[in-house]
């Protein structure tokens, strides 16, 4: 089992539509170091911090479980989409997803200023400088010293 960090604008999709939802896919990833990540390494049944972006309230809002592996993004099909991509085919895709389900909201939202504070977190891509990936790794000790942090 690993952990991971998944960024999103909850405006678009937060951690209250994943409850609301209860599961859904991680589509429209358009970074392929993101994407690498997505197909190659996070697996069933990990575990996902989800991260509210683009917001006036930064930070992890809840956890989420990994409940399928990674499939091609169908999104990315369709011209419909805001995700299509033309360049996408079928046979070689370009894009892919995983699904997840929801777990629970942290107690309270762990906003960015927190977890920038922490020695715990310093080699965390999340709080270096100019990072933006939407799907990052996260260690145990890293996870565990985030959830640590609901209750203060």
């Amino acid at each position: 089992m690993a952990y991971w960090l998944f960024k999103t604008e909850p405006d678009t999709f937060s951690i209250d539509t994943l409850r609301v939802q209860g599961s859904s896919p991680w589509e429209g990833v358009r970074n392929y170091q993101a994407r690498n990540m997505l197909r190659d390494e996070v697996k069933e049944g990990d575990f996902v911090l989800i991260y509210h972006s683009s917001c006036k309230k930064v930070g992890v809002a809840g956890i989420a479980k990994v409940t399928r592996e990674s499939y091609p993004d169908h999104f990315a099909l369709n011209p419909e989409s805001e995700y299509f991509d033309p360049k996408s085919d079928p046979d070689n895709p370009r894009w892919f997803m995983v699904d997840i389900e929801f777990v629970r909201k942290t107690q309270r939202l762990i906003p960015l200023s927190v977890l920038k504070s922490m020695p715990e977190l310093e080699n965390m891509p999340l709080v270096k400088r100019g990072n933006r990936l939407s799907v990052m790794p996260v260690t145990e000790s890293e996870w565990q010293a985030i959830l640590g942090k609901e209750v203060l």
